[in-house]
């Protein structure tokens, strides 16, 4: 799940959320906004079992996956969209 709010100026800040029961172990969120580099945005978890990580992005178009352990990919169904390449996101 993704979860936006405009701040001041043309920034967005985005949480990106994956809930309990996507894979256990450490997940990074990477992508166009990272330069895809693993555990740079690493999921925190939260006292409701979700794990999140909170950036502020500057207007744009951004791909962008999910990294866990073992190399196992996920793609997020609430993104603007999803396609062979990953979720993209529109801001």
């Amino acid at each position: 799940m993704i979860k936006r709010s405009k701040l001041f100026g043309n920034k967005t800040r985005v949480t990106f959320c994956l809930p309990k029961d996507a894979p256990q172990g450490p997940v990074s969120v990477v992508g166009t906004f990272n330069d895809w580099e693993p555990g740079l945005h690493e999921l925190k978890p939260r006292r409701d079992g979700m794990r999140t990580v909170t950036l502020r992005l500057d207007p744009g178009h951004y791909r962008f996956r999910y990294l866990a352990s073992d190399g196992v990919w996920l793609d997020d169904e609430h993104a603007d969209e999803v396609g062979p390449h990953g979720s993209e996101l529109r801001l």
